[in-house]
């Protein structure tokens, strides 16, 4: 493969593979047949632009190439030919004209398959890891990382996942308008996690990766507008203020700067002044829900001029309240964290010990920086770096590891 073509391929970024896979699928109703025809175009590419030259736009290259690929399967199987003939591909195929799109209940090709992947036919664990990998773009290990399970058991969910889609013929298309809300939790779950993906990586050199953060929030924009209630409002604010640190989070090493140490005159203060409104008004209705609780929370950081200022009493209010919709271990760190910085680093410490058999913890990273940190405040420097020798065994982005690997020089004595 020489430079050029190299360079092309790698311009094909997981936003333009998650568009192709979508568009694919759409056109084909069959994801096993769009992710096969989309990889052969892509080895395909490899030979052929060595010679032909590199197109000028790869990615219409690789969907044409891809297309071709597709119907040369479907023609070859009876059942794939009789889909072939419903969805009218031939004759898409041989127009000129661009292909007409129906987005008057999804106005998103990649987020009518949100909504398809979350067909109730499909068990909730399986809705969540098949949407991050085919949807959202993540790799198997990162969606792993993202739902705290082994990666043989992701693995395990795609394959039954798809099972089930092929077998039960599960149409790629956007539900009616009227089930729409039915699947609007799993929905915001994916972009959820899709924005912690891009806020901390799981894997890799970098902290940060831009371009999954950035999705998370056009996807969430796009919710907010087609369904404009307590949790989408919620979930937007939240990304939005969480986001509006970007600028101060990462030192010029790349290490993350923690949340006390940040310049916040770097912070975004037109995403805060949206998001600080999309807050309050997702919890001030009726059906406030776990993101306008976690928007609530990084409301109150966010209105913090510094961080000495941040009403750590109203935010461990809040967690008490978010653990009421959502009692995960996560959900408990962060409350433990919260009544440590309101009402003293033991009472923080004794919550955070009493999780520590939790076995999902156990293999969480951020559990045990937390309980470093508070450690580190209670002047238990062997805890402190027990804690943090912990942390650094478990999995992590690079940059991650620096900040970590710091922190842990610094507090042996």
């Amino acid at each position: 493969m020489n430079h050029e073509t190299q360079q092309a391929l790698a311009a094909v970024d997981r936003d333009d593979r998650s568009r192709l896979l979508a568009a694919l699928t759409r056109r084909f109703g069959d994801l096993d047949l769009a992710e096969d025809a989309l990889q052969d175009a892509f080895t395909k590419a490899l030979t052929s632009w060595p010679t032909s030259g590199v197109p000028d736009s790869p990615a219409a290259w690789l969907m044409t190439t891809a297309k071709r690929k597709a119907l040369d399967v479907v023609r070859r199987d009876a059942v794939l030919a009789t889909r072939l003939a419903e969805l009218h591909i031939e004759s898409t195929r041989r127009s000129p004209t661009p292909e007409p799109t129906d987005r008057a209940v999804v106005p998103d090709d990649r987020l009518g398959m949100f909504f398809a992947c979350t067909h109730p036919v499909l068990r909730p664990e399986d809705r969540i890891a098949v949407t991050l990998r085919f949807v959202g773009g993540l790799t198997t290990p990162e969606v792993a990382h993202a739902l705290l399970v082994p990666t043989p058991t992701v693995q395990q969910r795609i394959v039954r996942a798809k099972k089930r889609i092929r077998s039960l013929s599960v149409p790629f298309t956007p539900p009616e308008a009227d089930d729409l809300p039915d699947r609007l939790g799993a929905v915001l779950r994916v972009v959820y996690l899709m924005f912690s993906e891009g806020f901390a990586r799981s894997t890799g050199d970098a902290h940060v990766s831009d371009d999954l953060a950035d999705e998370a929030i056009r996807l969430a924009r796009i919710l907010h507008g087609l369904l404009p209630r307590a949790e989408t409002s919620g979930l937007l604010a939240l990304l939005l203020l969480t986001h509006a640190r970007r600028p101060a989070r990462l030192a010029a090493d790349g290490s993350p700067v923690p949340l006390a140490d940040q310049d916040r005159t770097l912070w975004d203060r037109l995403l805060i002044n949206e998001g600080v409104a999309l807050a309050e008004c997702a919890a001030g209705s009726a059906d406030a829900g776990p993101y306008a609780v976690q928007a609530s929370i990084a409301a109150v950081h966010a209105e913090a001029a510094v961080a000495a200022d941040t009403d750590w009493q109203q935010i461990a209010v809040l967690y008490r309240i978010l653990e009421g919709f959502d009692p995960g271990p996560v959900v408990r760190v962060g409350r433990a964290v919260a009544v440590g910085r309101a009402f003293g680093a033991d009472r923080g410490l004794q919550m955070l010990d009493a999780l520590a058999t939790d076995p999902v913890l156990e293999k969480y990273r951020g559990y045990h920086i937390a309980r470093a940190i508070t450690l580190a405040e209670l002047d238990d420097h062997d805890g402190a770096t027990a804690a943090y020798r912990r942390a650094l065994d478990l999995p992590g982005n690079n940059a991650e590891d620096v900040f970590l690997s710091a922190a842990l020089d610094s507090d042996i004595p």
